[in-house]
């Protein structure tokens, strides 16, 4: 069984590392979606798993890369709307 965490991060989190972190960790966990900048400074990430380890990584997003000060993770708890096949970084349109 599959969930989907739909999460905004907001803090210092452009500029420092913060995408190459969920990267890196959502590809660790084998999760599918995309993380992206949004134009007010805060990040996107959509992230399809197993429910208990994207708690875990919805953990781990709190303390995120060596140079960010995140202030606040939203999450929003769904039943996957579409299917990915890869986790990606997506730059702002």
């Amino acid at each position: 069984m599959f969930t989907e965490a739909r999460c905004i991060v907001t803090g210092k989190v452009q500029a420092v590392g913060y995408r190459d972190f969920v990267t890196s960790a959502a590809k660790e966990y084998g999760f599918t979606g995309f993380v992206q900048n949004r134009k007010d400074g805060s990040v996107e990430i959509v992230v399809q798993g197993i429910p208990d380890d994207l708690k875990t990584f919805v953990e781990a997003l709190h303390a995120g890369s060596v140079l960010a000060k995140v202030e606040s993770v939203g999450v929003d708890w769904q039943t996957p709307k579409r299917q990915f096949t890869d986790f990606e970084v997506r730059f702002e349109s």
